[in-house]
């Protein structure tokens, strides 16, 4: 019958939903971007190693939405370069292009006595300077390798996985003033993610209210809340804090505020009231790559998580 091919277009569309549903994001935040940055809520965090094309616009916030200076910002606010054309940040600049070929072959050539460019005489030379230009550029990566793990085994420990090389950005306005984070405070970063994550799978709002701003509490209480109207039940397990690094930490208006890029990995499961799976997996654990912002007064007193957003 002719009604079986669309019987089975129905079929296969149905389970590829299901499977798409089966992978959404239930933990805290939803997989969204929401909370408040100050008076740089709707300007891209700067970016840093762990995320280096930065973050998403934010989606949901009680600050009022400002334009962003048009150096930070392009159509989709992110930073913006070469007169408004956003270029990725290269990870190995040194290493893209010709030009890197050419230092590669120049290193090779003096290691080996023939001088930065000697030996490009005729066919057989153009052959053996590509030779030397593919040993280059593998010398110089592993050199470069070697260096980043050292750099990273020397300096990640003393802040409990953070790596240190964010860069703040310089503050936008005269009463913004760059603010230095120590260790503590990574560890504190650290912890909150953790506290925060365990808060919301016990669904205790009150223990969230003592590590989130109101604005932030608010959102975890609709989403909670959406959850419990469909009779599902999210629980975040196992999880486990991978790595991390400072994007920008600045104070206005008596507070602090920290940007911090956050890497874990943790086990996302959602389930209806009798305990059957909605989505994710209780044994496949998923890696997640985010931007929190945390904010403190300025006069002291502990962090407080102000925003969650996505990366790209």
């Amino acid at each position: 019958m002719k009604t079986r091919p669309v019987l089975t277009t129905a079929v296969v569309l149905a389970l590829s939903l299901a499977s798409f549903a089966g992978i959404a994001d239930a933990r805290p935040g939803n997989g969204g971007s929401m909370g408040s940055r100050g008076s740089r809520t709707w300007s891209a965090p700067a970016p840093t190693r762990t995320s280096p094309y930065g973050a998403a616009p934010m989606e949901r916030s009680i600050a009022p939405q400002q334009q962003a200076p048009a150096y930070e910002r392009n159509t989709y606010g992110a930073p913006a370069y070469n007169n408004g054309m956003m270029r990725p940040p290269s990870r190995h600049p040194f290493l893209t292009g010709f030009a890197g070929g050419l230092l590669g072959a120049g290193l090779f050539g003096l290691m080996s006595g023939h001088g930065l460019m000697g030996g490009v005489h005729g066919f057989f030379g153009f052959i053996g300077l590509l030779i030397q230009i593919a040993l280059g550029i593998f010398l110089v990566r592993w050199l470069f390798g070697l260096f980043m793990r050292r750099q990273g085994g020397s300096t990640s420990g003393g802040n409990g996985g953070f790596v240190p090389t964010g860069t703040a950005r310089q503050p936008a306005q005269g009463n913004q003033r760059t603010v230095q984070i120590g260790p503590q405070d990574y560890q504190a970063f650290q912890q909150l993610l953790l506290n925060v994550q365990a808060a919301w799978s016990q669904q205790n709002i009150p223990a969230l209210q003592g590590m989130a701003t109101p604005e932030m509490v608010s959102y975890f209480n609709q989403e909670l809340a959406g959850l419990a109207s469909r009779g599902e039940r999210n629980v975040v397990s196992d999880v486990r804090f991978l790595q991390g690094d400072l994007s920008e930490a600045w104070s206005e208006n008596g507070y602090d505020y920290a940007t911090v890029a956050l890497r874990y990995s943790l086990i996302d499961l959602t389930t209806d009231m009798m305990g059957r799976v909605v989505s994710g997996s209780s044994a496949d654990p998923v890696t997640v790559t985010e931007l929190w912002t945390f904010v403190r007064p300025s006069s002291g007193g502990g962090w407080l998580l102000s925003a969650i957003q996505q990366t790209r």
